[in-house]
């Protein structure tokens, strides 16, 4: 990314991306169908632990944000040896991090269920999964460092194939488990959970071969698992922005969900199609923004900003374009789109009132998030981080509380008396379009301050000393 036109570089990084995405969401409603041939119970307990799940990913997404960072610019730097190091100590730290979230998550598991809410037979159904996925956590965490130090060196289409693979395990397996096909016992949810782990094993097992293998950008070498404070140090300043990034959007999520819940089934429905909808739209942006994050990094490593900032403007412009052109059509045809999944009048009307508010909007909140990957290429996560609560927690919470609800408030001592809008469901839509459109403006305005323009390798303190074994532990062929 350091060298050579913009454009087609970063549809080669981005496109396995945006395919792993996809696959990704695949993977993920397969569970979802089979598990739907079990029970409600069944359905309800998998759908209550997908805020509690993306909990403990996001922590593994704060790691991969620090990964691809310190990872693109020693190699931007053209260090491959520090780079190499920084592989290292992020499995180690993926490790620990993990193994902790595990254990504390197998101990509390009743009083987390019962704290978010599940009952009786969903208790049982949910006990049955989240166990075995509490125990899939290690792989998990595993599998995110492995992704990210390919794609920190460039390499985004080796994890993707991988993805694929895993995914086609998943879903192969699903019905086995879930159901009892075969010589296998019908394991309900737990199935689910066990088809994720034998799937998410494989990846990590084939992941770790190929950076010992050492021939796809970056390598891990055993010597470099010695602790290194230094290095151990940037990846969790840097990382612990995206992991309250994460957060922040899961909590938002749950919020915004229980607001629209107030005004009925139908509204209900409308929003998860819709927001389905606009998944696909975040999965091709946050793909776009991975890719952006490596080609910034990359730059800065290589001490060329205004490359860098190329590269984001590039990639910022493209993303905003094609999503235009996918939400125009969709905003054109509204009915056709909510008519995929749902054949309910009421439904299907409630979704066309969304559609035309919020979809002008998509475009702009595509540009935001390919923006935060700049940021978190240049390892600034912190303002990443700040454009997430900015979008959702500032300029969509309160403004939803605002427009679609009827309350007054009395100022102490002033006496200024505050009046809700009381817009009903349409006012939560109107919130959505007010923190896309508006975190956008915001995020134009800080890239272009340039406060990111400084690449963070430079402050690792001791993080290039090593033992003498890990600088001469090649083989023949120099890896």
């Amino acid at each position: 990314m350091t060298t050579g036109s913009i454009p087609p570089k970063l549809a080669q990084l981005a496109w396995p991306l945006v395919l792993g995405n996809l696959l990704q969401t695949f993977y993920n409603l397969a569970d979802m169908f089979w598990v739907g041939r079990v029970s409600a119970e069944a359905v309800a307990a998998v759908s209550l632990m997908f805020p509690l799940s993306w909990m403990f990913v996001s922590t593994a997404m704060g790691l991969t944000a620090a990964t691809i960072a310190l990872v693109s610019q020693h190699v931007g730097a053209g260090d491959q040896r520090a780079a190499d190091r920084v592989v290292g100590q992020t499995i180690l730290l993926a490790l620990a991090v993990s193994s902790v979230l595990a254990t504390l998550g197998l101990y509390f598991r009743h009083p987390l269920l019962q704290l978010i809410g599940a009952r009786d037979q969903v208790f049982v159904e949910a006990l049955a999964y989240i166990e075995v996925i509490f125990l899939a956590l290690p792989l998990t965490f595993l599998f995110f460092a492995f992704r990210s130090s390919l794609q920190g060196a460039g390499d985004t289409k080796t994890a993707m194939w991988l993805v694929l693979i895993s995914a086609g395990i998943n879903v192969v397996l699903d019905p086995f488990f879930i159901l009892g096909w075969g010589p296998f016992p019908e394991m309900g949810t737990r199935g689910a959970a066990v088809a994720t782990f034998i799937a998410r094993a494989f990846a990590t097992l084939a992941g770790v071969y190929i950076l010992l293998d050492g021939r796809y950008g970056v390598r891990l070498r055993f010597g470099d698992l010695k602790p290194n404070l230094g290095i151990q140090r940037q990846l969790i300043d840097i990382g612990y922005p995206a992991t309250l990034d994460g957060w922040a959007r899961s909590f938002a999520a749950v919020a915004m969900a229980g607001f629209v819940a107030r005004f009925g089934a139908a509204p209900t429905a409308a929003y998860g199609i819709v927001v389905r909808l606009m998944s696909v739209t975040w999965s091709v942006a946050g793909a776009v923004g991975d890719a952006t994050s490596t080609g910034v990094g990359q730059n800065l490593g290589a001490k060329t900003p205004d490359r860098a900032a190329t590269v984001a403007k590039t990639a910022t412009a493209g993303t905003i374009l094609f999503i235009f052109a996918i939400a125009a059509l969709v905003f054109a045809f509204p009915a056709h789109a909510m008519g995929i999944f749902v054949d309910d009048p009421d439904v299907i009307a409630e979704g066309i009132v969304f559609i035309r508010i919020n979809a002008p909007f998509w475009a702009v909140f595509a540009g935001v998030m390919v923006i935060q990957g700049a940021f978190r290429g240049a390892g600034n996560t912190r303002e990443a981080m700040v454009l997430s609560f900015l979008s959702r927690w500032i300029l969509r919470v309160p403004v939803a509380l605002v427009l679609a609800f009827s309350w007054a408030v009395t100022i102490p001592v002033v006496g200024v008396t505050i009046v809700a809008f009381d817009w009903g469901v349409e006012g939560i839509w109107w919130a959505f379009s007010f923190g896309m459109g508006g975190s956008f403006v915001v995020a134009v305005l800080w890239f272009r301050l340039g406060t990111w323009r400084k690449a963070v390798i430079g402050d690792e303190g001791d993080s290039r000393a090593t033992d003498t074994e890990t600088d001469t532990d090649t083989d023949a062929n120099g890896h």
